[in-house]
């Protein structure tokens, strides 16, 4: 039985709000429209850009978000050359991704960010080779379309009964049910725990030390 852990990203490994929110405002900031303010912007993390736009400024052109998205991109990757992105690894995160590798487990990644921006996060971390299926944005319609899970399992040789999605967005959690795999909410990152049940959470995590617990014990 093959047994596959898909983790989000932002907010689920990594906290990097102030790196995104920073570039967010940059980026509204480049094509003259008000920047949103970063609880807005906390709310959309985990979509892909052109569905994140779309929220933050709905009463845009679907080139106007473009223009914005195209403006992130470029903050966001100024602010990685010049050390200025901040993305540490939540505490007992590497401890939890070590722990379900040694027991097991495959280890996927399912996230809105671009193969890029992902890579250098995985990169700068080490944890790049702990996982065997990276799904993004690049390839992958805007979750919660079930696309990047579906490829995710199909890498990884698991079914929707032996795969799990942990993250941190109701995004995440109605992705998981879309692909009928279990939905592992956690708490620490930037949807609160209501919002991950009412999305569909099997369980919400509230400490990266309960994740391995917590995939154990599932049917």
């Amino acid at each position: 039985m093959t047994r596959l852990a898909v983790f989000d990203c932002d907010g689920t490994l990594v906290d990097s709000q102030s790196t995104i929110c920073l570039a967010m405002q940059r980026a509204f900031d480049v094509v003259g429209v008000a920047a949103p303010g970063d609880a807005a912007t906390r709310g959309i993390i985990g979509l892909s850009l052109p569905e994140a736009m779309s929220v933050l400024y709905p009463g845009g052109t679907p080139e106007e978000h473009d223009a914005i998205g195209e403006a992130y991109k470029a903050a966001f990757f100024d602010m990685r050359t010049q050390g200025l992105a901040n993305h540490p690894l939540y505490e007992g995160i590497a401890e939890a991704v070590a722990d379900l590798e040694a027991r097991g487990w495959l280890l996927g990644v399912a996230t809105g960010k671009s193969d890029r921006g992902l890579k250098a996060i995985l990169d700068h971390h080490g944890l790049h080779p702990r996982f065997v299926t990276l799904q993004t944005a690049d390839r992958h319609p805007s979750k919660p379309h079930p696309s990047m899970l579906d490829q995710a399992m199909a890498d990884a040789g698991s079914s929707p009964a032996t795969t799990a999605m942990i993250g941190d967005t109701s995004y995440d959690m109605a992705m998981a049910k879309a692909a009928g795999c279990a939905a592992i909410g956690v708490s620490w990152g930037y949807h609160n725990a209501d919002q991950l049940i009412e999305a569909g959470a099997d369980v919400v995590a509230d400490h990266p030390s309960a994740l391995v617990a917590i995939l154990e014990a599932l049917p």
